[in-house]
């Protein structure tokens, strides 16, 4: 099965309160719909099967919301919601790796009803964590008699890193990949008063893949 590599181009995004944020996203597509899902739904889901991270609830939540703001068409099942219905097939000890294991968890009917009942069409699986580093610098803060304040100057870098894993639930097969990567260098100066210049590295990320998700699912891109 052949693909398709597009890369988006690298952007800074700076503001007046916000830190520099850089970020790019890949995208390989095995087979491109021809329309929108209709009236069928997506569900996202954030991968927590390694040992020394896990995909943050919130990004999940951010990408979702990302892509059923900008197209109320694409029906988006919560995380949550989903893991719920179908408890405990899709816990980190139980959930499918690969689409193969998908088709064997399908053999069972509880979760092959529970499946067409929320007519899925897609399920996207999304890897990935931002972790900070290289941080640098001192802060003091001390109160006296006179009053108080802080005092110093903190940085450091936040890095993001998620692949999304786009699987057709009816054909049980991957149909493509996205990543996306964003880091971003954030400050703290304080002179009394601190004031933290925050890079939304997180924020960015999310709205990078989302936008590229929702470009593959919906019918008005």
């Amino acid at each position: 099965m052949k693909g398709l590599w597009r890369t988006c181009a690298l952007t800074c995004l700076a503001f007046a309160v916000t830190g520099c944020v850089t970020s790019t996203v890949d995208e390989m597509v095995f087979n491109e719909p021809t329309e929108g899902i209709g009236e069928a739904s997506v569900v996202i889901l954030g991968r927590r099967h390694a040992s020394d991270y896990d995909t943050e609830p919130e990004f999940i939540r951010c990408v979702g919301n990302y892509i059923q703001a900008r197209d109320d068409s694409v029906t988006v099942i919560g995380e949550l919601e989903f893991l719920n219905s179908l408890y405990p097939w899709f816990e980190p000890r139980t959930a499918p790796l690969r689409p193969v294991d998908l088709e064997k968890l399908l053999e069972h009917k509880p979760v092959m009803d529970k499946a067409a009942e929320l007519k899925i069409e897609y399920m996207i699986w999304i890897d990935g964590n931002t972790v900070r580093t290289d941080a640098a610098g001192s802060l003091a803060c001390a109160i006296g008699p006179g009053g108080g304040g802080c005092f110093g100057f903190n940085t450091w870098s936040n890095d993001a890193n998620y692949e999304a894993t786009i699987w057709d639930f009816t054909d049980r097969a991957e149909v493509g990949r996205m990543n996306t990567t964003a880091t971003g260098q954030s400050y703290m100066p304080a002179l009394v008063v601190p004031i933290p210049i925050i890079a939304p590295v997180q924020g960015t990320a999310c709205d990078s893949l989302a936008e590229q998700l929702l470009a593959y699912l919906s019918s008005e891109y």
